[in-house]
């Protein structure tokens, strides 16, 4: 037997214990986080659900929105409300107001326009902008409270000035279109602009559209560059416009590829009316090209992916 063999197991070396001591310590610890690492892979929401079960308000948020969007489990709506609900009722805004929102499009309970103001007014409340957009769209249609414009624009604009895009294109439409505010060019474009900003497909394309039709000073570059920015995101209604402006020359130096590319791309992504116009519109353009431009166009088309903002 060798010497090191001898040393490993001699019962009077005066540091065996401590050594075997701290052995089995590595080995529990080891085996512990083995043991996590498995539960992870086995529910990679492990730790979410410790901690939801424990009554941490914002994991129990997050638990329900893993079973709404099915991300790491199964979809369940029963099971996303449960989650939503045992948030809300401590207090937590985001819970609060996607408890309303499944009261309101009746998903994992029954639906209930009333459950759905009450819970998202205590969000809106709390100053949580998607709450206020939310509140104001109840407001703006009447469900759940009685139809006033003017109170759904009043939680629009608190929601608009906190960055929420979504409520600044609310607020950009109701100035443009005069709806429970004044009609104002101006002010509408300076909300479509901050939600455009942000990255927001539509409110790029509606920026766009205010600098085609001149509803601020006419400028088709301009308007160019919002259609372009909205049609790389994917939203048809961009795409049909920037090829358009492409046939034309408007902003754009006239590029027919450039043209029947956009406009394919939209007639591919919508349906109906839609689908029919945008066919019609990519088909005239077909007619002014050659077979080797169609070709080009009809590639880059098939190229094409949607940008991330």
């Amino acid at each position: 037997m060798s010497d090191e063999s001898q040393l490993q197991v001699r019962p009077k070396d005066s540091d065996s214990s401590l050594r075997l001591s701290r052995v089995s310590s590595g080995l529990i610890a080891r085996g512990l986080r083995d043991a996590e690492a498995i539960a992870r892979q086995v529910d990679p929401l492990s730790e979410t659900r410790r901690l939801a079960e424990e009554g941490h308000a914002y994991a129990q948020f997050n638990l329900g929105l893993a079973y709404y969007h099915g991300q790491g489990v199964p979809q369940d709506y029963v099971e996303a409300v449960k989650w939503y609900r045992r948030a809300a009722e401590q207090g937590c805004a985001a819970g609060e107001n996607n408890l309303g929102d499944r009261y309101y499009k009746g998903e994992g309970v029954s639906q209930d326009y009333a459950e759905a103001v009450r819970w998202i007014r205590k969000a809106a409340e709390q100053g949580y902008a998607m709450g206020q957009h939310n509140l104001g769209s109840l407001y703006y249609y009447g469900k759940g409270v009685p139809q006033d414009r003017a109170e759904a624009m009043r939680w629009y604009r608190i929601a608009a000035e906190q960055g929420d895009a979504s409520a600044q294109i609310r607020l950009g439409n109701a100035h443009y279109y005069g709806e429970g505010v004044p009609q104002d060019y101006v002010e509408a474009v300076k909300w479509y602009r901050k939600a455009a900003e942000q990255g927001n497909a539509m409110a790029q394309y509606n920026l766009g559209n205010a600098y085609y039709y001149g509803r601020v000073p006419q400028d088709y570059v301009e308007a160019a560059k919002w259609y372009r920015k909205a049609a790389e995101q994917g939203n048809a209604t961009a795409q049909y416009d920037l090829g358009y402006v492409y046939c034309h020359g408007q902003g754009v130096p006239q590029d027919y590829v450039q043209a029947h590319m956009w406009m394919d791309l939209a007639a591919s992504a919508s349906t109906g009316d839609d689908q029919n116009k945008y066919s019609s519109g990519r088909d005239a353009v077909a007619a002014k090209m050659t077979p080797q431009q169609l070709a080009e166009a009809q590639r880059l088309a098939r190229e094409w992916r949607p940008k991330t903002r």
